[in-house]
């Protein structure tokens, strides 16, 4: 293996390498471009339909690629690639059974609902179903959600910054913070979603150079996986499904029913199912068909992130010093480089002038993406679910498109602070799996039995949610106090923190439903003239029998049901 150049072991007070004048051109050329497209759009926002839903006037392939940038931030490309540095292949479950089937059931079951419902947010379908307590429940909690995200986006920005410059971590979340507010300032989510495609673009040429690169290094997979065997013996990091028959046979510490179960029954469902910031994409597409398409598509597109994501954390794995890299509390008691610095470091090892440049814009393009998704999600429901609920009830179209511009400010400020609580978890993706496990877990049984049973109830409904999220901070509270508690919740005392997350959202989402059943059983619901268009059995679909098979989206979701599955297989 080539030796590493000795500047990639200066310490974290200076930059790895300088950028060039073409690496500074292709950074500022993008922010230019960033900027210009909200100055350009806002002439196109001037109702609140277009500044929180983009006038509904999105394709399914913009609205399907947005759908999928949303969460292809920086979160995703130094997150996943650096829980892949620390658990291995096993991160990939995050893109295919922690989202893949997810996502396909969103367009084939949910889609319909919220579109056909015209609701502006996932907390505003609450409304319609459960009424006012449930839906300033989840608003309030999804608020708290989405600037603790963006502080995460903010977080890594600032990594990005450090690892290659050396700048100041307060001047580049400023920085960047300032301009993501300027261009949803200015063209809400028309602008958020058009620089998101563009981010998409730039992600994937940025990110890709690493893998092909890595791989020739390494002299391909197989090279990938005998160094990994070599440096690491007794530890599998790369087969995805074979070594969780039980806790002590992976390096997360957990077993195929937390995978399965926590992860994709609860977690997956829940994010890509009722989280706002994903959603509120698809809801902006033109008619119901390319609403239940954008999803299937993102799919599709989502089984291929592991090569841009999950591949360079793995070439990490193989072909940097072992123990290079060590989890954040230490690394920021230290001075070293943690785990979320995998994908940078391998950047500034393959990427020179110009090529650097770009692969520096890819990951400034994930931030911005991830700050700008949270940021409108957060403005949307602020403004529908809180302000106009509870302060404003009768203002007029433009106060409250002037609200959510406020809003918009006010989130990327609040969002600042919460940067620096990401420094006391070991990885960025333990922190962000620990708050999905407080606030998307319960909220996804709340809804799904709001749409397929029609015998829950208002009362059912909030206190459902309600106990759900209670339950699952109580969880994460004890094991913090009692570390030895992890044992019952998780179910083993070899599971780490990850495995914990995974069951203490499945243990929060079946406290939520059980308490929703049981509440609802002793409860009066609504009569079933006022579920129509919320509910399964009052609600009429429209047919797509008329279409050709091929242009139907259930053709195309079980196309990619068939490839994801063959992805399992592959890589058991």
């Amino acid at each position: 293996m080539p030796s590493l150049p000795a500047l990639l072991f200066q310490t974290s007070q200076s930059g790895l390498l300088t950028l060039s004048g073409v690496d500074l051109a292709i950074i500022v050329l993008y922010f230019i471009s960033v900027l210009g497209i909200g100055f350009y759009l806002k002439r196109y926002t001037k109702t609140g339909e277009d500044f929180f839903l983009a006038g509904r006037e999105m394709t399914a392939w913009v609205a399907g690629l947005s759908f999928l940038a949303a969460n292809l931030g920086s979160l995703e490309l130094m997150g996943w690639a650096g829980a892949t540095y620390q658990y291995g292949i096993l991160a990939a479950h995050w893109y295919w059974v922690g989202a893949v089937p997810a996502m396909l059931f969103l367009a084939i079951v949910m889609i319909p609902f919220y579109y056909i419902s015209k609701t502006h947010s996932v907390p505003g379908y609450l409304k319609l179903r459960f009424g006012e307590p449930a839906r300033a429940l989840s608003a309030v909690s999804f608020g708290f959600m989405t600037v603790l995200m963006s502080g995460i986006n903010m977080y890594s920005m600032a990594l990005v910054l450090k690892v290659f410059l050396g700048w100041d971590i307060y001047f580049s979340i400023w920085v960047s913070s300032i301009t993501v507010a300027l261009y949803v300032v200015l063209g809400g989510l028309l602008s958020a979603i058009f620089n998101e495609v563009l981010q998409f673009v730039l992600i994937w040429l940025g990110a890709l150079l690493v893998s092909i690169i890595g791989l020739i290094e390494a002299g391909g997979w197989s090279g990938v996986v005998n160094r990994i065997h070599n440096l690491y013996p007794g530890q599998d990091f790369t087969h995805m499904w074979s070594g969780l028959g039980s806790f002590n046979d992976n390096p997360m510490g957990i077993n195929w029913i937390g995978i399965v179960f926590g992860l994709g029954a609860v977690i997956s469902m829940g994010y890509w199912t009722t989280d706002f910031l994903v959603v509120q994409r698809v809801i902006s597409a033109k008619d119901l068909r390319s609403a239940k398409l954008a999803p299937i598509i993102g799919a599709a597109f989502k089984m291929c992130v592991p090569f841009i994501v999950i591949l360079p954390g793995l070439l990490g794995l193989a072909l940097l010093p072992k123990g290079f890299l060590v989890p954040e509390s230490q690394a920021v008691a230290t001075g070293g480089h943690s785990y979320n610095e995998v994908l940078p470091i391998m950047m500034a090892r393959y990427c020179g002038p110009g090529l650097l440049g770009l692969g520096v814009t890819a990951l400034i393009a994930g931030f911005m993406s991830g700050m700008a998704g949270n940021v409108s999600a957060f403005a949307t429901v602020w403004t529908y679910d809180i302000y106009r609920a509870f302060f404003k009830k009768e203002g007029t179209d433009a106060h409250y498109v002037s609200v959510g511009r406020w809003c918009t400010i006010l989130g990327v400020l609040v969002s600042i602070g919460t940067a620096y609580l990401v420094m006391s978890f070991k990885s960025i993706m333990d922190y962000v799996q620990a708050l999905f496990s407080f606030f998307i877990a319960p909220l996804f049984a709340t809804v799904l039995l709001g749409m397929l049973w029609k015998r829950s109830t208002p009362a059912g409904g909030f206190w459902g949610l309600l106990a759900g999220t209670v339950s699952s901070v109580s969880m994460w509270a004890w094991v913090k106090l009692d570390p030895t508690a992890i044992r019952y919740i998780a179910l083993s005392p070899a599971a780490k923190d990850m495995a914990e997350n995974m069951f203490r959202a499945l243990w929060s989402c079946i406290i939520c439903a059980l308490v929703t059943v049981l509440v609802s059983l002793v409860t009066k619901p609504k009569p079933e003239s006022e579920l129509a268009g919320l509910v399964y059995g009052c609600t009429k679909i429209p047919s797509e029998g008329h279409l050709p098979i091929y242009q139907r989206p259930i053709f195309w979701a079980g196309v990619v049901a068939v490839a994801f599955v063959i992805l399992q297989v592959v890589f058991w």
